[in-house]
């Protein structure tokens, strides 16, 4: 197999549909010369890993209770932990040196102690997060619009792949896309349409990351040029 122009490393914590979204646009030209090189996930029974190991990909367990034992139940001592937690996720992740990292339904809020490692390393991390930027942001998000159509206050909702910066859901958004509210709809339809947007989603939103990643390459190649031949004058 030859390697591949870019490697992704995906986060998840639950059944892995959008996973296996990017696994399927990974093996057809909606991602091409792309693999997903890990899967790492902070819940044991997360069918996302089963899904991974029935592609061959590699997977990798990293839960937060081991940190959480080895630190007094304080709010320092659970900050601690977390910080410890996400600073070996970051070592995990930049061992396999991939292109960019993808968190497809990871609940867990990544701590500077994760973000600085991978900013200093040069590895983007986008979210997928099923809200619009700037509304419901954190967990839940898909009830809380359901809540505000039936009282009147918004008449749509939404899904958005997004860097991820310190602040919960509110990095730049790489790619949006609104879906509108239905009267008499239940929580479990809104969440039954919403999926079907994000599985096309997630794929565009990362072939727009990388389409990113792959200028950005270029770009620094064409100035490494461009000081090499000042440097021969």
């Amino acid at each position: 197999m030859s390697e591949p122009t870019y490697k992704l490393t995906v986060l998840i914590s639950g059944n892995g549909t959008n996973l296996q979204a990017l696994i399927n646009a990974c093996a057809s030209s909606a991602l091409p010369s792309t693999r997903i090189i890990r899967v790492i996930s902070n819940r044991k029974s997360a069918y996302g890993l089963t899904r991974a190991a029935a592609a061959s990909i590699p997977t990798t367990y990293h839960n937060l209770i081991p940190y959480k034992k080895q630190h007094p139940d304080t709010p320092a001592g659970i900050s601690a932990a977390r910080s410890a937690y996400d600073a070996d996720l970051a070592a995990l992740i930049l061992a396999d040196a991939p292109s960019l990292a993808v968190c497809a339904g990871w609940m867990h809020i990544l701590a500077p102690s994760f973000l600085a490692p991978l900013a200093a390393a040069g590895v983007p991390v986008i979210n997928l997060h099923p809200a619009l930027p700037g509304e419901f942001a954190g967990a839940g998000a898909i009830e809380r619009a359901w809540e505000a159509f039936r009282k009147g206050e918004i008449k749509r909702t939404g899904i958005m792949i997004h860097e991820v910066i310190a602040e919960v859901d509110a990095g730049r958004a790489i790619v949006v896309e609104e879906v509108e509210m239905r009267e008499g709809e239940t929580l479990e339809e809104l969440e039954k349409r919403m999926h079907k947007v994000e599985h096309g989603l997630i794929v565009e939103g990362t072939r727009r990351a990388l389409k990113e990643i792959g200028e950005r390459r270029e770009k620094e190649r064409g100035e490494g040029e461009g000081e090499g031949e000042g440097e021969g004058r």
